[in-house]
């Protein structure tokens, strides 16, 4: 289905390594069924990319994001050797994608321990000890240093989205997570922004928790939790630990987005957060879902949310059934007889 009077952004897709191909192909598909209205610019990144360009992340990828400000992603693999850094955390870096959003929601019909989780994680992306600052302190490199940075700039304007996030979807509490009892400074700088800016939002409760016990409560009682606000470090790990309590990293979507600039709209980067899955490149089996998702949020971002609904109601009808959730999720379909499900099931 088609809506012409529909704008029509332009975004740049990166196919990505392993079964990125496959996957996003499928939720191209699933986009035009569900009637979404963009135009796809295909530039390379990853350890394709090195074949190809010499390069994992290619000049023309980023002049091509510059110009987009819209990135949809599948997976990338990190050549080994060769002094390669992760294209991920260059591409937060390179555009400022300061807030990394993993909305958390038990799914009808996939395996998990748990039926109750509704949560939404907001992790600082561009600071930290994710910052790259590390270096062996002696010629035999029988040590190494790695610098954690935390600033008030980076710490209040996370926090304000974390808030901000809330209160645009219906979210009633805020929880800081840190581990300030022993870092004092900079999880303490962390906390102090916290607890100065939960006053600017009556409507929104707040509190803050230490991270390990954080951790031992998602497992206990995830249903205590709504938003989670937390530094790169602790929210990269607590991302996957929250991803395991609907079913995996597999049906978990993620947002990228970065800070508003002078005229002009922030860049947004939307991606699966699963790995490339090299054992099962090319066997036509590999779940699309958590790329799905993330395009769904991709339409939320550029308000075709008719479309998010439609592609977002195929995929929760096609995941209910094990005939036709993939082999990953206990199902019995490959990736097109999944995707075809999907699209079967969107509805007018």
């Amino acid at each position: 289905m088609s809506t012409p009077t529909m704008s029509r952004p332009t975004v740049t897709l990166i196919e990505g390594d392993g079964i990125g191909p496959e996957i996003t192909a499928a939720t191209v598909r699933a986009l035009e069924a569900a009637g979404a209205s963009l135009v796809w610019e295909r530039q390379d990144a990853g350890a394709g990319a090195v074949a190809k360009h010499g390069d994992p992340l290619p000049a023309a990828t980023l002049e091509s994001i510059k110009r987009t400000q819209l990135v949809l992603k599948a997976p990338l693999a990190t050549p080994s050797g060769g002094g390669y850094r992760s294209v991920n955390v260059t591409l937060r870096q390179h555009f400022d994608l300061y807030a990394n959003v993993r909305p958390v929601k038990t799914i009808p019909g996939v395996p998990s321990r748990y039926d109750n989780v509704d949560l939404v994680i907001v992790r600082e992306n561009t600071e930290d000890l994710y910052a790259g600052i590390e270096h062996y302190i002696d010629a035999r490199r029988s040590a190494a240093e790695s610098i954690g940075i935390i600033t008030r700039f980076g710490s209040e304007r996370i926090i304000r989205y974390a808030f901000e996030y809330a209160r645009t979807y219906g979210r009633k509490k805020v929880t800081l997570v840190h581990k300030a009892n022993i870092l004092k400074m900079t999880n303490g700088l962390f906390l102090d922004c916290g607890k100065a800016i939960a006053p600017e939002y009556p409507d929104i409760a707040f509190d803050d928790m230490i991270v390990d016990a954080t951790a031992m409560k998602l497992v206990l009682a995830p249903e205590r939790f709504d938003v989670i606000v937390t530094m790169n470090l602790f929210g990269d790990i607590l991302s996957d630990l929250t991803a395991g309590l609907i079913g995996g990293l597999g049906v978990a979507p993620a947002a990228n987005i970065g800070a508003q600039g002078e005229g002009s709209a922030p860049c947004a980067m939307f991606e699966a957060v699963h790995g490339t899955a090299p054992d099962i490149a090319g066997k036509g089996i590999a779940n699309p879902t958590g790329l799905m998702l993330s395009a769904a949020m991709l339409l939320d971002h550029v308000d075709q949310r008719a479309a998010a609904a439609r592609l977002r109601r195929g995929i929760f009808a096609s995941l209910a059934q094990a005939a036709t959730r993939t082999g990953d999720l206990g199902g019995k379909a490959n990736t097109a007889t999944y995707t075809d499900a999907v699209i079967a099931a969107m509805g007018d």
